[in-house]
């Protein structure tokens, strides 16, 4: 059943509301705060990747603010072990049975701040649970809830005592974006408004968790046309075939494309999604899946003007196809 207008009308309407409760604390940013709304309604999870005081962590936590649901941060360290992610079995002399307690990842928004910090062990913890939105433990599997997502946060600058996320942790990230510096207007804005120490925490919520779950359900019922299908999988075939590139984009990468195009669309009122959506995605989703070859790396490539490049080189489709 495909969406009709007046249902695209009004989740244009919500999903501007959504982003500018988010805005309340992260000022100037209308862009990476559409794109962290549009991967909650995608179902998927956010990677935010910046220097240190740009707003990262505000912004999930704003997010959070706006569900009401369930929130928790984790503070990833080196010392952070698999369990003080999931949860644990402990024993209860009362009833001599072991009672599994939940750990911080049951949540409906979780917040894992520098999650580069912890080791591969804790990071490998999130795998199942960020695809299945299930966590096994001692052999019994236990469902998160539904909606679910993983805001994670690093920086780029400071590398000591952190670990590269390995490629299939960062396939499990619908989408990788960054904030950047505020312009002038904006700077001049929030040190206006400095003896404000924490802005998210005013950010009221506005949706429900049923309501997220609503909204992700009609997106998914937004049509996309063969062509465009076809478009997004000449992309990442390129993607696989270039001489920089060790790693291209997955299947999962596409299915990521698609889905995110949906809610695109649907974010602008439309009930079809059209090529210029799936071009307005394709780096915050394309981006973090495309791995250069380290020799390419050294002679100064980027995996951001390679994607650019490929994206450059398909035409679009310019007719339906069905």
């Amino acid at each position: 059943m495909t969406m009709q207008q007046n249902q695209a009308t009004w989740f244009a309407e919500t999903f501007e509301k959504l982003v500018s409760n988010i805005e309340q604390a992260v000022v100037g940013k209308t862009h990476a705060v559409s794109l962290t709304v549009a991967c909650l309604l995608a179902e998927g999870h956010m990677l935010l990747e910046d220097v240190p005081g740009t707003g990262k962590t505000s912004l999930a936590r704003a997010l959070a603010n706006t569900v009401q649901g369930s929130h928790s941060r984790i503070q990833f360290t080196p010392d952070l072990l698999p369990s003080d992610v999931t949860g644990v079995n402990i024993y209860d002399q009362r009833t001599g049975t072991f009672v599994f307690h939940q750990g911080p990842i049951f949540a409906t928004i979780v917040l894992a701040d520098e999650i580069n910090r912890a080791s591969p062990k804790t990071q490998s913890s999130l795998l199942e649970v960020m695809e299945e939105q299930k966590v096994t433990v001692d052999g019994v599997r236990y469902p998160v809830g539904d909606p679910f997502m993983v805001v994670a946060t690093q920086n780029t600058i400071e590398q000591a005592g952190t670990y590269l996320l390995p490629e299939a942790q960062l396939d499990r990230f619908l989408m990788r974006t960054s904030l950047g510096y505020p312009d002038h207007a904006t700077s001049v804005a929030i040190l206006a408004s400095a003896t404000t120490r924490d802005r998210a925490a005013s950010v009221e919520p506005l949706i429900t968790s049923q309501a997220v779950s609503e909204m992700a359900h009609l997106a998914a019922e937004v049509h996309v046309d063969h062509g465009v299908l076809a478009y997004i999988s000449r992309i990442a075939e390129e993607t696989r075939h270039v001489p920089e590139v060790r790693l291209g984009v997955s299947v999962r990468g596409c299915l990521a494309a698609v889905r995110s195009s949906k809610v695109w669309a649907a974010a602008h009122g439309r009930n079809y999604v059209i090529p210029d959506d799936v071009r307005e995605l394709l780096e915050p989703v394309f981006g973090h899946r495309v791995l250069l070859d380290p020799e390419a790396e050294f002679a100064g490539a980027k995996a951001l003007e390679v994607l650019r490049r490929i994206v450059d080189g398909v035409k679009p489709p310019t007719a339906r196809e069905g």
